[in-house]
C-alpha cells in the first residue's frame, strides 16, 4: 500500500480536531471575498529581536501532518513553505522536540541529523523566495499515546491526569488518551534540554528563529494551567511554581540561539487538550510579566477565540481579549492569532494591541496571501477537508494570482 493510501483516515482526523474541541474551527469566513483595506500599516516594516521584517502579515505553525518517513521533511514541505515566502515571517508546523515529544501523525521533529537535513531543503527553499522563517518547538505531553515511544512507555505530563477526547495513533488508527506518567522533577532537565537541542539544530538547519510552544494544551501549557498541574513540588502549586518550566526551557534556548531569536507563545484562556486554569487573568498577568526583561524576539498571544470562544463572520477587534487583557503587560514586540480578517488585523496593529497579526486557514488557502491583501484581491476558499495529512492536494495546489491579476 502507498503511503498516500494510507493517509485516507484524514477526515476521521479532522473530526478527531472536532472532538477535542467543539470549536476548534470557530471561524471561517467567506474567503471567496476581499477584505478592502484602506490603510498601510501591515506593510510597514517591523523590527523582531534580530530580523526584520518587511511586513506584519505573519503565516503560524499550522498542523499539515505530511512530513516524510521518521519525521522528516521533505521537498513537498520545502515547496509548501516556499510558496508563503512572502510572509513577514513563517512559523513552522509544531515540531516535536524528541520522540517523546511527539502526539500527530506524520508531524516533523527536530532531534535527529536526518530531520535537520530535512529542514535545511525547507530552509533553503524559503531564504532563496526571499523568506524569513522560525522553527516551532513542542512537546505534546498528556496530549498523546504510547504508541508514539519505540520503547511503548506512557506520555508524560505534569500530573497523571489524562486528556478528553479521542487519540490518533502513528497510523491513523483511533484510540483513547492514556492516563499519562507524572514526570519526576529529577527528569525536567531534560525536558530542557531537548528543547535546547532542537533549538540548536533549528540553527544547524538555517533557520532564522524558534518559537517556543507553551499554547494549545502541550506540556508547557500543561504545567502552566492548575486544572493539569496539580503538582506539590517545585514546579506546581503556585504560579511562581507553575512558571518554572516555561522560563527555565526559554534560558535553556536563549542561552543557545540568541534570545533575540525566540518567541514564545501562549494561550490565555485557551481550553484545548482539557485544559482550564482556576483564575486566568491573574495567573498569565504574572506570567506574561516575568518574559520581560529576558530580551526576547517577541510574545506570540493565541486569542480565545481560535480555539474555545467561537465567534461568527461579524466579529471585530472587540473580541481581541487577550490582546486587550495582556498587552500592556509584555514590553516587547507582540504577535496575535486567531480568526482575523485583514480589516480586523489593522484594526489591531493600530489600536496597538499588536504588533503583527497571523492569519492561519488564510495562508493555507492563499500562498500568496500578502499580494492578496494589499491589492484587496479574492481569496481561494479554504477546503478543511484536506487539512490533516495526504500529499500535494490541498498543500501546495492552490492557485496563486497571475500576474495580469497582481498588475491590476
Amino acid at each position: 500500500m502507498t503511503r498516500l493510501a494510507r493517509r485516507s483516515p484524514t477526515r476521521c482526523w479532522s473530526a478527531w480536531i472536532s472532538a477535542r474541541s467543539a470549536s476548534a474551527d470557530p471561524f471561517s469566513p467567506d474567503t471567496s471575498k476581499g477584505f478592502p483595506v484602506t490603510s498601510q500599516i501591515l506593510f510597514s516594516a517591523l523590527q523582531l529581536g534580530a530580523l526584520t521584517l518587511p511586513n506584519r502579515i505573519i503565516m503560524p505553525s499550522l498542523t499539515r501532518m505530511r512530513a516524510g518517513p521518521r519525521n522528516t521533511p521533505t521537498a513537498l514541505n520545502a515547496e509548501y513553505y516556499a510558496q508563503r515566502a512572502t510572509a513577514g515571517l513563517i512559523l513552522t508546523e509544531a515540531t516535536a522536540i524528541s520522540e517523546q515529544g511527539r502526539g500527530y501523525p506524520d508531524m516533523p521533529g527536530a532531534y535527529t541529523a536526518e530531520q535537520v537535513a530535512g529542514w535545511r531543503l525547507v530552509t533553503d527553499a524559503v531564504h532563496a523566495a526571499g523568506g524569513r522563517i522560525g522553527l516551532q518547538m513542542v512537546h505534546h505531553g498528556r496530549w498523546s499515546h504510547s504508541s508514539y515511544n519505540s520503547d511503548g512507555s506512557l506520555p508524560v505530563a505534569p500530573s497523571a491526569i489524562a486528556a478528553p477526547g479521542v487519540a490518533y495513533r502513528p497510523d491513523f488508527s483511533q484510540t483513547t488518551y492514556e492516563v499519562p506518567r507524572a514526570l519526576d522533577a529529577a527528569e525536567l532537565p531534560g525536558i530542557v534540554e531537548s528543547f535546547r537541542d532542537a533549538a540548536r539544530n533549528a540553527m544547524l538547519a538555517g533557520f532564522d528563529s524558534v518559537e517556543v510552544h507553551g499554547a494549545n494544551g502541550f506540556l508547557l501549557d500543561q504545567f502552566l494551567q492548575d486544572g493539569s498541574n496539580q503538582r506539590t513540588d517545585a514546579y506546581g502549586g503556585t504560579i511562581e511554581n507553575r512558571t518554572r518550566l516555561l522560563l527555565e526551557t526559554l534560558a535553556a534556548v536563549a542561552g543557545e540561539v540568541g534570545a533575540d531569536r525566540v518567541g514564545v507563545r501562549l494561550a490565555p484562556h485557551g481550553n484545548l487538550g482539557g485544559l482550564s486554569d482556576s483564575d486566568t487573568v491573574t495567573h498569565f498577568n504574572h506570567i506574561i510579566g516575568a518574559l520581560n526583561g529576558r530580551g526576547l524576539a517577541y510574545l506570540h498571544l493565541v486569542e480565545p477565540r481560535a480555539s474555545s470562544a467561537g465567534i461568527g463572520d461579524n466579529a471585530s477587534v472587540d473580541s481581541a481579549n487577550n490582546a486587550q487583557l495582556f498587552r500592556r503587560r509584555f514590553a516587547g514586540p507582540m504577535l496575535t492569532a486567531g480568526a482575523y480578517t485583514p480589516a480586523m488585523a489593522v484594526d489591531t496593529v493600530t489600536a496597538g494591541l499588536a504588533d503583527a497579526v497571523a492569519f492561519g486557514r488564510m495562508f493555507i488557502a492563499n500562498p500568496d496571501l500578502v499580494e492578496r491583501i494589499r491589492i484587496d484581491a479574492p481569496l481561494n476558499t479554504f477546503d478543511r477537508s484536506t487539512s490533516y495529512g495526504g500529499g500535494a492536494h490541498g498543500y501546495t495546489d492552490y492557485p496563486s494570482l497571475s500576474p495580469l491579476a497582481r498588475a491590476g
